[in-house]
């Protein structure tokens, strides 16, 4: 018999307090980018009502889990700002929030379910092969028909068992998606799915339901994936007597036109895209869109914070049909947040990546990481573009060649030379000083600044291209360390006239 003094108390715990989501991620692996968007926008859905967002670690599938992956998914969350009220780590009124510490919960309910006539004893030996099957054609399983008394009598003798869902002979079962809207099923197109495996966890589609009913859940956000299971969601809450909540069906993220992002083919997870350059706030921003447009007088705006997002977030807005996961606007999308971030904080954000190749202190990371902010796309670019102030490369004297500034190897001699002279006696040595000095130097040969300025940043970064102009990188590199270049250069034009 089911237990109905535990049952009421559990319901009694069940809070009713305004809209509550969830986001119920498996530890087993990195967190993908359909992923982030389905907590995205479960957080959005709750905070834009004022509700609640709570966070489920799904473990039950104890072949699949990834160690280390649980917080994976706390550190992803949190570098997002996706704060939860409730979950494993911050607790709630209907803890515990992991499912496998949920177990003895769920064999209560499948009992009391087989008492209500929409679930039953399995005593059948079935591989996973057979379950997964989908053969509709089979006759019923033959313990669906076995009377309370035999049931009983084999559960008494220790036989193993499976306790199924009892789905309807006949009729349909219609259920509600706010985008979907209102999908119509034949019941005789629906298995009788297992709900408690022999070991006595649940499965993944009663665990759900059961967990989203005493958590008070009121919207559901999963991928049109679980569509085709919708109607046996909605026949187990009517077989409970319980309110079905709102779901929120999304269309997958996909690669292209014919193939969705996947896990398995090595598609980018929220880590991989960190790692590649890409700043949270734009990798939130762009994922937002992936399925969501905003509507009215913003229709056709892009960039959004986080709190922003809250604010206009509409279900409404949610698409039906799949996005394309676009790289290159993704880069659109970071190369516009870093363009506008605060200099001080771009600093802060581009300092290790110029570190991995400039780590000596002496050269100044913010200086450098002024003459980045707006020729930066992704961080991952900042290494290579800045090595040449950690040393000098080894670089050809054909570059000290430019027919547009009008220099050659004899002249961009004459001029190293005398900027050597010059440069020497310079105190102090800051952009106003340096600028003034090769602008004098210009006017008193009678040549454009470029016939000046190019053999100078070919002396000191041995580049053709390179963030910042010759006077910022000889103020960067310092006196002492420019006159140096200088000197090899000298000597490189020597050899080669």
């Amino acid at each position: 018999m089911a237990d109905m003094k535990w049952i009421e108390a559990q319901e009694a715990k069940i809070p009713r307090d305004g809209v509550r989501t969830r986001f119920a991620p498996s530890p087993t692996g990195f967190m993908h980018v359909g992923n982030l968007r389905t907590a995205l926008y479960t957080w959005l859905i709750a905070r834009h009502a004022g509700g609640k967002f709570l966070l489920r670690i799904e473990d039950t599938d104890q072949g699949r889990l990834v160690e280390g992956a649980t917080d994976v998914i706390y550190r992803t969350l949190n570098e997002c700002g996706l704060d939860h009220d409730e979950g494993p780590d911050v607790g709630g009124p209907v803890a515990p929030y992991v499912q496998s510490e949920r177990k003895p919960f769920y064999g209560k309910y499948a009992r009391w379910l087989v008492e209500r006539g929409h679930a039953y004893y399995c005593f059948c030996e079935k591989t996973e092969s057979e379950e997964a099957a989908g053969d509709f054609a089979r006759p019923d399983d033959p313990c669906r028909d076995l009377c309370q008394a035999e049931a009983e009598e084999r559960l008494a003798s220790g036989a193993p068992f499976v306790i199924r869902q009892r789905i309807p002979h006949s009729g349909t079962t219609t259920f509600h998606d706010e985008r979907f809207g209102d999908i119509t099923v034949e019941n005789k197109t629906l298995d009788d799915q297992v709900l408690i495996k022999r070991d006595g966890l649940p499965t993944y589609n009663f665990a759900n339901v059961i967990d989203d009913h005493m958590m008070g859940i009121t919207h559901v956000v999963r991928g049109s994936e679980y569509l085709s299971s919708a109607p046996k969601y909605n026949l187990l809450y009517e077989g409970f007597g319980w309110p079905v909540p709102k779901y929120v069906h999304c269309s997958p993220v996909m690669r292209d036109a014919q193939h969705k992002l996947s896990k398995r083919d090595g598609d980018g997870t929220y880590e991989d895209l960190r790692a590649a350059g890409f700043l949270t706030e734009a990798i939130l921003n762009y994922v937002a869109l992936l399925g969501w447009s905003p509507r009215g007088e913003i229709a056709e705006r892009e960039m959004f914070s986080l709190s922003e997002l809250a604010e206009v977030f509409d279900l409404e807005g949610i698409s039906k049909s799949p996005a394309i996961f676009d790289p290159e606007k993704l880069r659109h999308f970071n190369s516009a947040y870093l363009r506008a971030m605060p200099p001080e904080r771009f600093a802060a954000v581009a300092e290790p990546w110029i570190r991995q190749t400039v780590p000596n202190p002496a050269v100044d990371a913010a200086a450098v990481a002024a003459l980045l902010q707006q020729r930066t796309e992704v961080l991952t670019e900042i290494p290579e573009k800045v090595d040449f102030f950690q040393a000098l490369p080894d670089y050809d004297a054909a570059l000290y060649v430019h027919k547009k500034s009008k220099t050659d190897l004899p002249g961009s001699l004459e001029t190293l030379r005398t900027l050597l002279g010059e440069l020497e006696a310079l105190a102090p040595w800051d952009d106003e000083h340096i600028l003034a000095l090769l602008t004098d130097l210009a006017a008193r040969q009678g040549c454009k600044n470029a016939k000046i300025m190019w053999p100078l940043r070919i002396a000191l970064a041995g580049r053709a291209v390179t963030p910042g102009g010759a006077v910022e990188i000889a103020r960067i590199l310092g006196k002492e360390e420019a006159l140096r270049r200088l000197r090899r250069g000298v000597e490189k034009l020597e050899a080669a006239v």
